[in-house]
């Protein structure tokens, strides 16, 4: 079982390259959660994550051998760069092997830290056994990303801080991929500060530890399908998972809508840009997926902030959807003139400001004589969507919702 003394000993190692990362007092949480929140700002962790954490412990760890061979690793994104910038520091040679579909920034930046890249795969576990070959092939040492006693070390680090910056702690929130992040805090919070809770979450579309947890044993999933990139591994590792049936207090999970909440309050309220891992731990608070009192002390740990932006984009208009501010209507007009300039008039009338029309005539569904018309409105919140709903109404509109 992974120790504080492990821990500890990382600390060193990793300080070389890693920064100790801000911990931050939010009023916006606090107020509107009515716990004491202070926000764990990995995400200005370089390589934007805390993967170079383990990563830098595994590598400088490694013989003179093992060093002048090279390393190869599986990654979705965030462990390739730790690995890539931890090897390139060290003189190591690396090999990165990700999904053919991680997002482009994140293959870019391994390559400019120094990883040779091979794409390969659907998704991380794909990636996995292709690193494997490449480590039988080649004789490389493999970097795991979260089944490693000494990256699960280098993560812990982080729950260093977090008890040094804030020793009144009361909960830490934490997301859950293959289980090193949780399981090296879990291990740095709870020797420290006994009492603590660790909350561990996942997303719905990948929750392999929720379910093994149910089942009492390490349940792979078929497959994981979630915008939270970070932590969509089918299955958790063997050492994490014992120490998240020890250590860790309760696994949730949250959907990829509130996901996609809580990344936009991050960004419209603290200006801070996280990736979808590491949004998970704050939407866990603010949708109550766990219980706590008012005034306890909570940190989410905001993980990662490696976003692409095609991805970004889709998640704030999702957040802005799933909070009132973004609505998309389908209605049928007579086609004649005046029809649009009256509809126009009930939405001004709401101060519904509007992003865009669209006509379409040629409709199947429609009379000859209509014309079907979308619009993108911009509206203020929940409430302000169901009085334009009824407003539409009142005035005769059958009004379809389409987002």
């Amino acid at each position: 079982m992974l120790s504080l003394a492990d821990v500890l000993d990382a600390r060193d190692r990793v300080s070389e390259v890693a920064r100790h990362t801000p911990l931050e007092y939010s009023h916006t949480y606090t107020d509107m959660t009515g716990a004491e929140v202070h926000l764990k700002l990995e995400n200005f962790q370089r390589t934007g994550s805390f993967k170079i954490r383990g990563a830098m412990n595994r590598i400088t760890t490694l013989s003179e051998e093992e060093k002048e061979v090279g390393v190869v690793t599986a990654s979705a994104g965030n462990h390739a760069q730790g690995v890539a910038l931890a090897a390139t520091r060290a003189g190591v040679d690396s090999t990165i092997v990700m999904p053919e579909h991680a997002p482009i920034t994140k293959v870019k930046a391994t390559e400019r830290y120094g990883g040779r890249v091979v794409l390969h795969g659907a998704d991380y576990n794909d990636a996995q056994d292709k690193a494997h070959e490449i480590e039988a092939e080649e004789g490389r040492t493999y970097v795991h990303a979260f089944d490693d006693p000494y990256v699960m070390a280098g993560q812990g680090t982080i729950g260093l801080e977090i008890v040094e910056d804030c020793p009144d702690l009361d909960t830490v929130i934490v997301p859950i991929g293959g289980g090193g992040l949780i399981s090296g805090i879990a291990t740095a919070v709870k020797e420290q500060v006994p009492d603590a809770r660790v909350i561990g979450v996942q997303a719905e579309g990948a929750s392999s530890v929720a379910d093994s947890l149910k089942k009492g044993e390490i349940t792979p999933l078929d497959e994981v399908d979630t915008i939270a990139d970070g932590i969509a591994t089918r299955n958790v590792g063997e050492a994490p998972f014992e120490v998240i049936r020890e250590r860790v207090d309760e696994v949730v999970t949250v959907s990829d809508e509130e996901i996609a909440v809580a990344l936009t309050y991050l960004l419209e309220r603290s200006k801070t840009l996280v990736e979808g891992a590491g949004a998970v731990a704050l939407a866990a608070l603010l949708f109550d997926k766990f219980d706590y009192e008012e005034d306890e002390v909570v940190v989410p740990a905001l993980c990662g902030g490696n976003i692409d932006m095609n991805t970004l984009t889709t998640v704030i208009m999702r957040g802005l959807v799933e909070t009132g501010r973004y609505l998309k209507v389908k209605t049928v007009l007579k086609d004649r003139p005046g029809a649009l300039e009256k509809l126009i008039d009930v939405l001004a009338a709401q101060q519904a400001n509007i992003y865009a029309i669209r006509h379409d005539r040629t409709s199947r569904d429609i009379a000859m004589n209509a014309a079907e018309v979308e619009l993108d409105l911009e509206t203020r919140g929940e409430d302000h969507v169901e009085e334009v709903l009824d407003a539409l109404r009142e005035h005769g509109y059958s009004v379809e919702v389409l987002a």
